[in-house]
């Protein structure tokens, strides 16, 4: 899988984990951001990795921040980003079960390093189940729109 990776500053150790994890399990990945401790805008960062996964150049995003809130917040302003915040299994299993996402976002001073791996890798193995939640899925997309 292609995989777009991205932090600020407090999210920064737990990617460049992830990036090592993901990379030894054989996938590819690219790191757009931050790339030290440096204070900084996680929208960003948020911006370059769903752009990223918005035009298909990659199959799935991962966002982390102190506490994912921020980034998930920011990715979901993205056209055709479904952002979910888990910051545990059953979480990241729904995620993609039932709601399709594409981008995951965490929590760097929630998690550590082994659950973060496990998250991540019960995110990517997970597929979508369809039916009604096709539906839920088409009626979220919809609001926000004009009529």
């Amino acid at each position: 899988m292609q995989i777009a990776l991205g932090s600020d500053h407090r999210g920064l150790d737990l990617k460049h984990f992830l990036l090592s994890s993901l990379a030894d399990q054989g996938h590819a990945c690219q790191d757009f951001g931050c790339q030290d401790k440096q204070s900084c805008d996680y929208p960003d960062f948020a911006q370059e990795v769903t752009g990223a996964v918005s035009s298909g150049r990659f199959d799935f995003g991962i966002l982390i921040c102190s506490t994912g809130i921020g980034m998930s917040i920011a990715a979901n302003k993205v056209t055709g980003i479904r952002a979910a915040l888990c910051n545990d299994l059953f979480t990241a299993r729904r995620a993609r079960q039932h709601n399709d996402a594409n981008v995951l976002c965490m929590g760097g001073d929630i998690i550590g390093p082994g659950l973060a791996g496990d998250i991540v890798r019960t995110f990517l193995q997970e597929t979508f189940e369809g039916g009604r939640h096709t539906r839920r899925l088409d009626k979220v997309r919809s609001l926000g729109q004009s009529h």
